[in-house]
């Protein structure tokens, strides 16, 4: 029934002149529709004060209706660099948590959430590829029942959904549907580099995985108004926005 309704879906999408992330090569309109309506979610639940959806996704995993620091499903909410938990006005290597700067080397040394030595202070490593609790921004912003998703998660969420480029009460991002109807809207963003905010049209979500080929990276997903995929070339000292996950009873 699942697939019946994902085909019906995808063929619909196709009359409004919609896109689709397992179509990155059909862009749409750049997002035309300003119904206020898009996203509204009718079996949506709520926990330490924040709303979470069920996609219907095969692991079971809720995700949150909007991003941490937020007040609605179309507010950017917060930016963090990975791996911390509060938000800054500077976003750079100078200021990042983990680590420090060797002028010597002109080059930034990590101390945790590293995986190869040529990285690490002084040869550290920890295989450390997941963010702890502590250093989760949910977790830490949210409580112990939230946390950041994982690369696969992410993953899982673009490629169990349809994924459409809208516009919700003016702001533009990607409408992401489950087969049961349900969807949550995750708003385009951009990031911080440095002291300024770029990029604003596209959306750059964190994810709790570190990039292990190369550890000063962390995956990420990222979105425009043509496709959207995880990818692992972003640099941990970067801001990013968080959308929170937690798993399902």
């Amino acid at each position: 029934m699942c697939r019946i309704w994902k085909a019906i879906a995808a063929v619909a999408l196709m009359m409004v002149v919609a896109t689709s992330c397992s179509k990155p090569n059909e862009p749409n309109d750049g997002g035309n529709n300003n119904s206020p309506n898009d996203s509204i979610v009718d079996n949506n639940d709520s926990i330490d004060g924040h709303d979470y959806v069920d996609l219907d996704l095969p692991s079971g995993t809720l995700w949150a209706t909007c991003n941490v620091g937020a007040n609605s499903s179309e507010d950017v909410g917060d930016y963090f660099a990975w791996g911390e938990t509060m938000p800054k006005g500077i976003y750079d290597w100078k200021s990042y948590k983990y680590g420090k700067l060797v002028n010597e080397r002109n080059r930034f040394e990590l101390n945790k959430y590293c995986t190869d030595s040529l990285f690490g202070v002084d040869g550290f490593v920890d295989n450390l590829s997941v963010l702890e609790p502590i250093d989760d921004a949910a977790t830490a912003n949210w409580g112990k029942d939230w946390r950041m998703p994982t690369r696969e998660e992410w993953e899982e969420l673009y490629q169990k959904t349809i994924c459409t480029w809208t516009t919700q009460n003016g702001v533009k991002g990607r409408l992401l549907t489950g087969c049961n109807g349900n969807s949550i809207f995750l708003p385009a963003t951009g990031f911080h580099l440095d002291g300024e905010l770029i990029c604003i049209g596209l959306g750059i979500y964190w994810s709790s995985s570190l990039y292990s080929g190369s550890p000063e990276r962390a995956w990420s997903f990222h979105f425009d108004f043509e496709n959207c995929h995880v990818c692992g070339t972003y640099e941990r000292s970067r801001g990013q926005v968080v959308r929170a996950v937690r798993v399902g009873q």
